[in-house]
């Protein structure tokens, strides 16, 4: 309850507030499941509280503590396979009075009448008519069929042998995809074989391609994919990000993986380096709409207030960083938002601003099947792109070069 709170009234997201929210929870299974309750229910909110209206002469307030139990009792019995007893016997108590009766006499009328949700989830009306206006309908329905499953394990190798024990799809050299499995499980990880990292904001890093030890600058560079992927593939890393404890993380895949970068805490709008390097990363703070198979509470909160706020910040980071690159090197821009004011709109506003530099189409060699160059050079990748082998998440990518 505190989690939907937190994203539905306040705006903020389930990762940021789960430790607060879950103080009281002592077992780490206990803290996931309330965190898997959660994002089940804002994987499918339309299609919850259609059933609820279904079962109510008027339809309850949005903010009503009544629907909110009762999406949290559906969620529990309609998709994460709760007992029904158990999923209203652990919701009732969060309810009294008549509520609470209101409550027991919805959730048993859907119950008997067999209520199940429809093959594919409703996306919030906001968003699916943003996305209809940017990218058209089928996008819509692709991106409503992604969010019906938490996404597939994408693993990022150290080197691009495949390791004989695991068996999974492979899109890219280095990249292997897995069912969804908890990671300690996956062999190879104390060894440091590989890291998590969907195979969209595994490209980036992958433009660049070998470094033969030039330098490197990955910023907002926290939780380090990319840091880990420049370092293997030869390149001087100075990773920088404001956040202390999420460098922490960082630090510790490097010690796990056996790679090396610096690591350097400065907010990227005030940090400078001390001499300019070859190849500059900028994976920008966003909207992070893209992500939203893994967290979903991202399409409840992110709307236009966010989505310019986080445009007006890229577009100064992208000055500064466009400053830090050598003549001859190589900038990247990336984002994990679906949003075009985020992605096209920003390339082309540098590009209008920075005449020294030029768009570098990607070669084909470094895509997965499915995800092409956009005419101008830079990259967007959309739901239903790769929808076969599981899909992946949203992106915007642009690589240019300093005349």
């Amino acid at each position: 309850m505190r989690l939907l709170e937190s994203v539905l009234r306040r705006g903020r997201s389930i990762e940021a507030e789960a430790s607060a929210a879950c103080s009281n929870l002592a077992r780490d299974d206990d803290r996931r499941l309330a965190i898997a309750i959660a994002s089940e229910v804002l994987r499918r909110l339309p299609d919850y509280d259609a059933l609820i209206d279904s079962k109510t002469k008027k339809n309850l307030p949005d903010d009503a503590k009544a629907r909110m139990v009762l999406r949290l009792a559906l969620a529990q019995a309609l998709a994460l396979g709760t007992p029904h007893h158990a999923a209203i016997a652990t919701a009732l108590p969060l309810l009294q009075g008549g509520s609470r009766r209101l409550a027991h006499g919805v959730f048993g009328a859907l119950m008997r009448s067999e209520a199940v949700l429809p093959e594919t989830p409703t996306l919030p009306d906001a968003v699916a008519i943003r996305w209809s206006d940017h990218w058209g309908e089928a996008m819509v329905e692709a991106a409503a069929r992604a969010i019906s499953a938490p996404p597939p394990l994408d693993l990022t190798m150290k080197s691009a042998a495949k390791p004989e024990a695991l068996e999974g799809l492979s899109l890219l050299s280095g990249h292997i995809r897995l069912p969804r499995q908890s990671v300690m499980e996956v062999p190879g990880f104390d060894a440091g074989d590989w890291w998590v990292q969907d195979i969209a904001a595994s490209i980036p890093a992958r433009l660049l391609g070998p470094g033969d030890g030039k330098t490197a600058l990955d910023l907002c560079a926290a939780p380090g994919g990319k840091t880990l992927q420049l370092a293997a593939q030869g390149w001087q890393v100075t990773a920088v990000d404001m956040a202390e404890s999420r460098l922490a993380r960082l630090s510790e895949n490097l010690d796990r993986t056996g790679l090396s970068a610096k690591t350097v805490i400065g907010d990227v709008l005030q940090w400078q380096p001390d001499e300019p390097a070859d190849a500059v990363l900028l994976d920008a703070p966003c909207s992070a709409t893209g992500i939203f198979r893994r967290h979903p509470d991202v399409l409840h909160r992110a709307g236009a207030r966010i989505i310019a706020s986080c445009a007006e910040a890229q577009r100064a980071m992208l000055a500064r960083a466009a400053g830090w690159v050598k003549p001859g090197g190589r900038l990247v821009y990336a984002v994990c938002s679906l949003e075009p004011e985020e992605g096209e709109a920003m390339a082309t506003a540098f590009l209008d601003d920075q005449d020294e530099f030029v768009i570098e189409p990607p070669d084909a060699d470094d895509l997965p099947a499915g995800i092409a160059p956009a005419q101008k050079g830079w990259l967007r990748i959309l739901p239903g792109m790769i929808d076969d082998p599981g899909g992946a998440d949203g992106f915007f990518i642009s690589h240019f070069r300093r005349r």
